[in-house]
Order: structure tokens, then sequence, then C-alpha cells
């Protein structure tokens, strides 16, 4: 199976250059960064213990920033290196406040990269974030006695089942992690099955929040929200904003000072986005834009990366997206720790156990189509709604999870480095 997965990653790596080229036109590569990707560093190793966490895309790295936060203050961490895949989730790297933090793109994942990447990063622990699992690196770090943690594991049913198709290989891999992290019971028993050893389930640390201030919007933003009654669809892919701006005009008839707050999963999209809904004669706003907000916008479009939490503020409502198309879901838990009502889709298996809680709690709605949503949109604009209650207890819930993980985590730092 090895020679097979090497055979594919190397033919992968031939056809990179096509690949990432496509990439830059659609805007999904850092045309400054990309070459990160193929082991041309832009940033260098400091002298001292290097702990290096890689996550795949936003949602993984968003995860982990409490423990960052804390890990951040550990005299004996000289360096915290962050890497991903995506442009998305290096904004949010961005963003960070955090002086020891330094972000690379994953490279891929050939034999001869990997070990490239490692020689020169000399990591003394890496923590790998949800379900990323990447042959070529595992073996390396196996020969390097790297000692290797995964947190907030993830591994579905159908995920499992592809595993279990090569046993000997997926069991070479997973009982090299010293410490699991699970984030699900489900995950648990599978990361078992597959071999993995020293796996607990403490929660998903979804449930817990970022420390960092919060940024204020501007003013005359803030003027023009008060104006209006808001709801809002986070996390859109394709398709589902033209969905939500057919669903404005629909809600406009009844609620005339209407403004629909986007925040698509891609801003690279927002010129397809706001095509799409000017074919439907909605008029719309990016928020990067320096021109004054017309007072008969429709669509308010957040072009730009981490503010989620600044727009969670002023609507009591919100559509989760990548849930009506077959995607899996998204996040929801910054939503509701703002005390947001979550309506989503039927495809969230992404998010099930979350998702279930919520339900149990009557934070979400799941919605099928275009009707459904109009409809309970409707209900939900038309009253107030109080969750302070259950945003406590989503906090409490966070604290405790990023506590006993952070626990873990230290320990196995303070064994390792």
């Amino acid at each position: 199976m090895l020679f097979i997965y090497r055979f594919l990653i190397n033919f992968i790596f031939i056809l990179s250059p096509l690949i990432i080229s496509l990439r830059l036109i659609k805007k999904k590569e850092d045309i400054k960064r990309f070459k990160e990707k193929f082991c041309f560093f832009t940033k260098k190793r400091v002298k001292g213990n290097l702990i290096w966490f890689h996550g795949a895309s936003v949602g993984e790295i968003k995860s982990i920033v409490p423990v960052l936060e804390k890990i951040q203050e550990n005299k004996n961490v000289n360096q915290i290196l962050i890497t991903s895949n995506t442009l998305s989730s290096s904004k949010i790297v961005e963003k960070l406040n955090l002086k020891k933090i330094t972000h690379q793109f994953f490279p891929i994942d050939t034999n001869y990269l990997s070990n490239v990447f490692l020689n020169y990063w000399r990591p003394s622990l890496v923590f790998f974030i949800d379900s990323e699992i990447w042959p070529n690196t595992f073996l390396n770090l196996k020969k390097k006695r790297i000692p290797v943690g995964l947190v907030n594991g993830r591994i579905t049913k159908k995920t499992f089942q592809r595993w279990k198709m090569f046993p000997n290989f997926s069991e070479k891999l997973f009982n090299n992690f010293s410490l699991c992290l699970s984030s699900s019971i489900e995950s648990k028993k599978f990361l078992q099955k597959l071999g993995a050893k020293n796996v607990k389930f403490i929660g998903n640390l979804k449930f817990t929040q970022s420390n960092e201030i919060m940024i204020e919007q501007k003013s005359k933003i803030k003027k023009f929200f008060s104006l209006k009654k808001i709801w809002c669809a986070s996390s859109t892919h394709d398709t589902e904003e033209y969905l939500c701006g057919k669903v404005h005009k629909e809600l406009k008839k009844k609620h005339k000072n209407l403004l629909t707050i986007i925040i698509p999963r891609h801003i690279e999209r927002l010129d397809e986005i706001k095509t799409q809904l000017h074919q439907i004669n909605l008029k719309t706003y990016s928020f990067q834009s320096n021109i004054k907000i017309s007072k008969d916008t429709d669509i308010f479009i957040v072009d730009t990366y981490g503010r989620s939490n600044s727009f969670y503020n002023y609507c009591k409502t919100v559509f989760l997206g990548g849930s009506i198309i077959n995607h899996g879901g998204q996040n929801p838990l910054e939503a509701a720790r703002h005390g947001c009502k979550i309506l989503h889709g039927p495809n969230v298996n992404n998010f099930k156990e979350i998702y279930k809680f919520l339900k149990k709690n009557g934070l979400s709605k799941k919605i099928n189509n275009q009707k459904e949503l109009i409809h309970s949109l409707n209900l939900l604009l038309s009253k107030k709604t109080n969750t302070k209650i259950m945003q406590k207890k989503i906090v409490e819930i966070g604290q405790k999870i990023l506590k006993r993980s952070y626990e873990e985590i230290n320990l196995l730092i303070k064994n390792e480095i």
C-alpha cells in the first residue's frame, strides 16, 4: 500500500505546477508564498524547542487557538509552527497576536519533501488536528523518533471503512500516536480499532473560544445595522448564496427593513457571488469596500477572514452553510456562543454530535429546502429570543474541555521536551 501511495503522491507532485497555477488564477493560493508547498521556506526556525501543529483549513486551526494561547506562555517552548493547506487558514493565523507562532503552508507529502521539511524545522513534538493523516510525513517522523499527538481527532464511519481496507498499513500509521484526543465517542472507538493507543475523549475543542479581543465594527456600520432587521448566512458555499438571495427577496415582502449578511466560506468567490445576486436584482455591499453604504442595500457580504464573531453580535438568527449542499456542514458553535439560533440543512455529518446537542437544547433546527428556510426565518424574525442561559452553558462546557485538553497536551510537552 505504501508503494501505491507514494506512486500516486509523486504523480500529483508532477502535476502540481499545473494544479497550483489553476489555483493561483482562482485566487486560492498566495502568489508570494505558494512555494512553501515545495519547501521553499519564507520564515526561519528559531533556536530552542519547536512544537508543530498541522490542520487542514480554517475550522481545524480555529479549534486550537485557545490551546495555542496557553502554550504561548510556556517558557520551554521557543517557537510554535502552524501549517495548513489553504489560503483562508493562513489569513486566520495572520490575525493572531501570538509572538511565538510561525505559519507555513504544508508541503506536498512526497517522501523527499517531508524529509526536507522535517530536517529544516526539526520539531520537538508534533500535533495533527482533526483527521489529517499524511503517510510519508508520519513514517518519517517515526524514523526520526519525533513524538506525534492527535488533537480533536475525527474519524467518520466512511473514513474508518476506507482505512480498514488496508489494516496493516493503517495500523502502522495510527499506532505512531503518543496521544489521541478524540472529538467524539464514535471517533474514539474508530481510532482504537485502527490501532491508535492512549486514546481519550474529553470533548470537542470547537466548544472552546479564543480569548482574543473581538474586533469592533466601524461606527458607520454599527449605525447602519441598528436600523435593520438582520439575519446571517454563514460559511456558505456555491449555490447557497443564490438560495439565500431568493430567500431574502421573499422575506422582504413582510420585513421591509431586512438586511441579509452573507459570510462566504471562500472569499475569493466574491465577484461570482455578487454576480449571482445582481442577477436577481439584489443590491450588495462588500465589507472591505470604502464606498458609502446605500440605505437600500439588500445583502452585506463579509469579504474578509476572522470577523464572523463581530457580525454574530448583530443578528440572532444564523443559517449555517455547507449543509444544503452535500458538504457535511460547518461548525455552528461560534454562532451559538453569541446567542444565535441556528438553522441548517440536512447534510451535517461533520458535526452531527454538536448539532444533536444544540437541537436537544432548542438552539438549532433543520430545514430541507428554500420554502422551509423562509418559514423558519419569518418566525424567528418576528419574535425576540433569549438564549443567555444556553450561552453560559456552552461557555462552561468549552472551558472544561479546554482545561482538560491542555492538561493532556502539556503533560506530553513536559515528557518530551
